[in-house]
Parts: structure tokens; C-alpha cells; sequence
């Protein structure tokens, strides 16, 4: 998606860099890092708060009591419709960086974030209809596409070495806005009791202006930084592409989706009231958040695949208890193994989002690139390949919430849709050690036995 240019002219304007060499150590300890930094930390005040947003209606469904008319498959619908806009928007977002630069996008994409707010601010109220709530659902997916855009800037400005710790910082700081707005709406309901649901949207206002405001101010473009359809039409035709897009629905869109549902599934089947439920669902979106750098870490430490590999492995263990606990009517077992599966989530989240530049990387190594020829190849083909991996591993959300929603509306409760999540991990922990670990040691043999230097392996993306 994108490239580097030498050729074009310089863009006017002082928040424009022509020169981003983060592969050149003197070039990063000397500026690049300052730099790189500096938009990392408002990347995430903007990502944060479209997290919040994208998720506002599995919060503001606690404050949907019997006299919005709503029933619990309804609700199901609205969070996977607001979970389907985002994942399918994250695709456009992804090329906008490039084309309009990733502060100029950064500021158009967080002042959008006040239409849904303003438009819930309107209609949350009982007696609006259901299709007005569905057209605001909608809008509400802005804030999930968001998280591509950032992803994809963010990306550019950090060499391969420190991509795992940068893209986990990024997207965790952006992921803990899901649990910010759950506990913003604790404390709403517990202050201003579940009939009030418009101090909360009033909250995220002056938020949004602020983060935008603060875009302004203290982002950069990248002008090396250009589209490239020639590398978007290549992620497209590369099989890695789509394998890394099926783990990511299993990291991230369990996490999304999970997010979306957790308060819903404990109202709707273990009987708790709003403020009970928002008393719990906060837990497990905070922890998944906060330790998704802690997933990009070790995958710049141990591989990426590997932490990817154990970690399906006890995500099938934690959605197991689920299912007993679910079959069982355990609270506590329940919400004990659901945090355990936001925590392994986040995990997930980090390496798996390592993996995709060390993929390309390798790939580079593979057809006798080094260097920075190696580098260009990566980024173009890392950077194409982020924003649709981002959008399908989101429309993980929109199949959770579906699939739940199908389990209540069939058998009353979540446990169906529970043993399917499992069944998917297992097929992911199979997946990622049949392309990533088994081939990779098979190709280092081979490489030994031909008396050549052996490439980067897959292991250690």
C-alpha cells in the first residue's frame, strides 16, 4: 500500500518530513526516535477514543432497559452491526494514510468520531425506533476503522526491530478505550443511575475536539510515505495475507467481540442488573489491552509464531472452562476464564500483528533481497497487508456477536456459540504450527544441506 518516493515534490508545510530513514541507527537515535515517539503518544489518544466510540453501544445496551422495547437478540444485531462498519471501513482508512498523510488523516478521522456521538447524544432516549438506533450503529463504526489508519502510520515510523513493541503500544493503548467507556459508564450508572445514558456520550465531546485539536499540533506526515496499488494488489494474491487474516480473527476479533458481548451475556444469562454487569465487563477489556505490548515484546524476543502458537493453545483451554461454566451456571468459573480469554486475546493481538512484517521480511530474504532493498520490499508489502488483515480480523466482532446471538435466540443462552469459539482456536493453534513453525524447520535443513546461508526463517517472524 505503500512506497517510498524520492521523485515527488516536497509538500508544503511545516508538519511534513521528506527525509524518514528508521533503518539507519544514526539517522533513529538522532531524530527519528524524538519523532516517532512523539506521534506514537497522540496515535493513541486518537485510536483510544474511537475505541470507545466503536464500542458504545455494548455500554449504552446497559442502560437499554424493558422501555426501549429492545430484546437481547436485538441488542446482539446492533453491536455486530456497529462491529461489521468498522472492520469493512478499516480498509479505505488503511490507503488514506498514505494518500492525505497520517496526521492530515488522523485529524479528519477523530473530529468525524463527534457525528456518531452527537447522534446518539439525539436519539437515546426510549421511544426512538429501532431502525434510527440501527442508522446510528452504523455511523458508530468510524471509530473502529480508525485502529487501521493508525496501525498503518504508526508502522512506518518505526524500524522492524522495535515494530512489535510499537504496533502493541499503538493498538493497546487504542484497545483500553473499550474498557475506559465501560467504566465511564460504571460510573454513571452508579452516580446518576441507568436512566441517564446522555452523561456519558456528553463526556466524549470536549474529548474528541481535544484529540483532534491535539493532532493538530503535535503530528507529522511522512512524505517518503506514498500509496502503492502495485503492493495492495500483491497482499491481495499473497496466501500469507489471508492465513494472517484467520489468526487475527481469532485474536483480535475474539477481543472486540467479547468486548461487545461480556455485559450483555451476564445480564441476559446470568441474571445480572446494569450496574452489576458494568461492574465486571471493564475487567477484561483493561487487562487485554495493558498486555498487548507484553505480546508484541515477547515475539520480538522469542518469534511471533511461537508466542502465537501456545497462546491459541490456552485460548482453547480458557473457551473450554467457558463452556463448562456456561453449561454449568458457574459465575465465577464464568468470569474467571473469560478474563483469562481477554488476557490471552491481548497476547494474541501483539504477536500476531509482529508476525505480518516478519513475514514479508523474510519473504524479501527469500528472493535474495538485503538491506534496504529488503526493508522497501517489507514496508510495501507489510503496510498493504495490515489493512486488510485489521479489517477482517475485526468482522471477528461482527461473527462473535452473531453467533451469540443465534445461541440465544436457539437454546437461551451462550454456550453453542461458546464450543464454536473453541473449535476456532484449535483450528488456529493447527494453522500457525503447520505454516509458520513445521515448514520453517524444514527450510532451514534444506538450506544447510545446500551450503547456502539459511534465509530468515518463519519461526522467527
Amino acid at each position: 500500500m505503500t512506497a517510498p518516493s524520492t521523485t515527488s515534490a516536497p509538500h508544503k508545510g511545516s508538519h511534513w518530513i521528506e527525509q524518514w530513514e528508521p533503518e539507519d541507527e544514526t539517522f533513529w537515535e538522532t531524530r527519528g526516535k524524538r519523532i516517532a515517539r512523539r506521534n506514537l503518544t497522540f496515535s493513541v489518544i486518537s485510536e483510544h477514543i474511537g475505541f470507545s466510540v466503536w464500542s458504545m453501544y455494548s455500554v449504552l445496551a446497559l442502560f437499554m432497559g424493558p422501555q426501549y422495547g429492545i430484546d437481547p437478540a436485538g441488542k446482539f444485531f446492533l453491536v455486530a452491526m456497529a462491529s461489521l462498519v468498522g472492520g469493512v471501513m478499516r480498509v479505505p482508512y488503511g490507503f488514506a494514510v498514505a494518500r492525505f498523510g497520517g496526521r492530515n488523516w488522523t485529524i479528519f478521522s477523530a473530529g468525524l468520531l463527534l457525528v456518531p456521538t452527537v447522534a446518539l447524544l439525539v436519539v437515546m432516549e426510549p421511544g426512538t425506533s429501532y431502525s434510527t438506533f440501527m442508522v446510528v450503529a452504523v455511523l458508530t463504526g468510524v471509530g473502529g476503522a480508525n485502529f487501521a489508519s493508525s496501525m498503518t502510520n504508526i508502522n512506518n515510523f518505526y524500524p522492524l526491530r522495535l515494530k512489535g513493541w510499537a504496533l502493541g503500544m499503538n493498538a493497546g493503548g487504542g484497545n483500553i478505550g473499550v474498557a475506559v467507556v465501560q467504566l465511564m459508564a460504571l460510573l454513571v450508572i452508579g452516580v446518576a443511575g441507568a436512566g441517564h445514558p446522555r452523561v456519558l456520550l456528553s463526556v466524549y465531546v470536549p474529548l474528541i475536539v481535544l484529540a483532534t485539536v491535539l493532532s493538530a499540533r503535535y503530528m507529522d506526515n511522512l512524505g517518503p510515505v506514498r500509496n502503492d496499488t502495485g503492493a495492495a494488489k500483491e497482499a491481495v494474491r499473497e496466501g500469507h495475507t489471508w492465513i494472517m487474516s484467520f489468526l487475527y480473527i481469532g485474536t483480535f476479533g475474539s477481543f472486540i467481540g467479547y468486548s461487545f458481548a461480556f455485559g450483555l451475556v451476564l445480564q441476559n444469562q446470568f441474571g445480572r442488573t446494569p450496574l452489576q454487569a458494568a461492574s465486571l465487563t471493564f475487567v477484561g477489556p483493561l487487562l487485554g489491552s495493558l498486555i498487548r505490548p507484553l505480546g508484541g515484546q515477547l515475539a520480538d524476543r522469542i518469534g511471533g509464531a511461537k508466542v502465537t502458537l501456545w497462546n491459541f493453545g490456552l485460548m482453547a483451554v480458557a473457551a473450554g472452562a467457558v463452556v463448562v461454566a456456561s453449561v454449568d451456571k458457574s459465575l465465577p468459573l464464568f468470569i474467571g476464564a473469560f478474563i483469562a480469554l481477554f488476557v490471552l486475546t491481548g497476547i494474541g493481538n501483539g504477536s500476531t500483528y509482529k508476525m505480518i512484517p516478519g513475514i514479508f521480511r523474510a519473504q524479501a530474504g527469500a528472493k535474495g533481497l538485503a538491506g534496504e532493498e529488503a526493508a522497501v520490499y517489507a514496508r510495501r508489502l507489510s503496510g498493504a497487508a495490515m489493512s486488510l488483515i485489521g479489517a477482517v480480523g475485526a468482522l471477528g466482532g461482527l461473527g462473535i456477536n452473531l453467533a451469540l446471538r443465534q445461541s440465544f435466540l436457539t437454546v437461551g443462552s451462550g454456550t453453542g456459540a461458546f464450543v464454536a469459539f473453541l473449535v476456532y482456536y484449535g483450528v488456529c493453534f493447527v494453522v500457525t504450527w503447520a505454516v509458520y513453525l513445521r515448514r520453517s524447520a524444514a527450510g532451514v535443513e534444506s538450506a544447510a544441506a545446500a551450503e547456502t546461508k539459511p534465509q530468515l526463517s518463519y519461526a522467527e517472524v
